[in-house]
């Protein structure tokens, strides 16, 4: 009996191998890499950009602020995109835009044709996590797991975080060894070795069905006045936030009278873009994102907000200030895979919520006389936050998440964490409005320590987070409230393993497998 169960488990490893071998995930991760790095590698830009094209560097900002907005809106699109024409197809598609938008950029004589370029970036780069984890998805229900190795989703989250972290050095060599030009130039190698790989490896889309083909057929199928209308809105809501502490009233009026009736069509509409009803009965989803949220909001401040007080305070070039925080990706990108090879979700979101807290206190007790090695240890503390938290979430998402929204809930998963990010830059524009002062920087740390204790409650009080642990190769379950595969050739019953196992964090889970 017990040599039968060993063959199917060797079994089950072997079809997991398969199935999520590198040539697989190698044009995911390289794919989802593409937006945190145009993210963060413009930021050491700016001043060259500003003196070539005789701009203020404060005129600059429409540069990150423009791929902040295209990636907000166009995330939860392009999975919406994914799941009715093809994940395959919607990756490479965001590929090509991205290889347009560094050839407009590189090429670019002035300030609108790099915000141009960004925004194209920041569309074509969006395309890459949903798409992702819609064929993350399909192949492990190919592969009849209840979850997909924890390592697959580790290197998602170490592409698409740790990345992030270390944009900011890597723009600070790149620019200042060629120029600024190559901030954009260099998604064009990038580009083209992620779209071989992809055209080689990823699997091709089933053919499109001709009786739901054509475009008033594909709109409503992808609920196209809903995408209208969020993108209306979610674009006034972030032109307000970043336009903050000066208030644009115009910008709110304009949110208020596109957000109302589109939450009206939401609600009407039997397949909408944005389930609100679906996220309201989905408790577990919903908390995480704004766990999501609260946290790279966190995370995001002290990359961007200290290093503009190292830049103020210590009188270090953007470079300098760059690699002092280069510990937190490199810690962020350590921890994140070992983490996700378990596939725990509770473990990771608590130590989350504590190292935000312990890291947002170091903050306050920094002053412009603290030594580097402060800086450094402030910065290890919220690498450990970064990796924790992408990884406990990103499992969380997958649990939560319908099968088959899973890239359009992806895809707001990542538009929260930009809506974190934005609030960073906002709640830093406002605390550094006189100067980035020791003071203006404590104040930024108390917040940041406010914003830990909700993540730390959200968590706390969650009582749909369970630990999981998970075969470290195989991805199956071993949770004791959770039957485990013993007949791997049984596709019927993994499926209802699968829903079994789903449906303890997601109850709505069972009306749309």
């Amino acid at each position: 009996m017990s040599t039968a169960v060993d063959r199917g488990d060797a079994s089950a490893r072997d079809l997991t191998r398969k199935s999520f071998a590198w040539p697989f995930t190698t044009p995911l991760y390289v794919g989802s890499a593409l937006n945190p790095i145009n993210s963060s590698i413009i930021a050491t830009g700016l001043v060259p950009i500003a003196r070539e094209l005789h701009v203020s560097v404060g005129a600059t900002a429409v540069l990150i602020s423009s791929l902040y907005l295209a990636s907000a809106v166009a995330q939860p699109t392009a999975g919406k995109l994914a799941e009715v024409l093809g994940p395959r197809r919607i990756f490479l598609s965001g590929i090509v835009l991205v290889l347009l938008g560094g050839l407009v950029g590189g090429l670019g004589q002035n300030l609108a044709m790099l915000t141009v370029a960004r925004v194209l970036i920041g569309i074509g780069t969006s395309a890459a996590f949903p798409c992702a984890m819609v064929l993350i998805r399909r192949r492990a229900e190919e592969a009849r797991m209840d979850a997909p190795p924890g390592g697959v989703l580790g290197g998602i989250a170490i592409a698409g975080m740790a990345t992030a972290a270390v944009g900011p050095p890597i723009g600070g060599l790149l620019v200042g060894a060629a120029g600024w030009r190559w901030a954009f130039f260099i998604n064009i190698p990038v580009t083209a070795i992620a779209m071989a790989m992809a055209v080689r490896w990823l699997p091709k889309d089933p053919a499109l069905d001709r009786a739901h083909s054509g475009f008033r057929k594909t709109a409503d199928r992808i609920d196209l006045p809903g995408i209208l209308g969020f993108a209306a809105s979610m674009t006034a809501l972030v032109v307000f936030l970043m336009g903050l502490p000066d208030v644009k009233w115009a910008a709110l009026a304009v949110f208020v009278v596109t957000a109302v009736p589109t939450v009206a069509w939401e609600l009407r509409k039997t397949a909408p873009f944005f389930d609100f009803r679906g996220l309201a009965t989905n408790g577990a989803l919903s908390r995480t994102y704004l766990r999501q949220a609260l946290t790279l909001l966190g995370v995001y401040t002290v990359m961007y907000g200290m290093t503009q007080w190292l830049e103020a305070a210590h009188g270090l070039s953007t470079v300098a200030s760059g690699l002092l925080l280069l510990p937190m990706g490199a810690v962020s990108a350590l921890l994140s895979r070992p983490l996700a090879s378990r596939n725990l979700v509770r473990g990771p979101l608590l130590a989350a919520a504590l190292t935000m807290v312990l890291g947002s206190g170091g903050i306050m007790l920094l002053t412009s006389h603290s030594p580097a090695i402060a800086i450094v240890l402030v910065s290890l503390i919220f690498g450990v936050t970064s990796a924790a938290t992408t990884v406990g979430n990103q499992t969380a998402l997958y649990l939560a998440a319908p099968p088959d929204q899973i890239g359009t809930a992806s895809g707001l998963f990542r538009t929260f964490g930009y809506l974190g990010s934005i609030t960073s830059a906002v709640i830093g524009s406002i605390v550094f409005r006189d100067g980035a002062s020791d003071h203006g920087l404590h104040t930024l740390g108390f917040v940041l320590v406010a914003a830990g204790v909700a993540v730390l409650l959200l968590t706390v009080l969650d009582r749909r987070l369970t630990a999981r642990t998970t075969d470290r190769e195989t991805g199956i379950s071993n949770r004791t409230d959770t039957p485990t595969h013993t007949n791997t050739a049984n596709t019927t019953n993994t499926t209802n393993t699968a829903n079994t196992a789903n449906a303890a964090i997601s109850p709505r889970k069972e009306n749309h497998a």
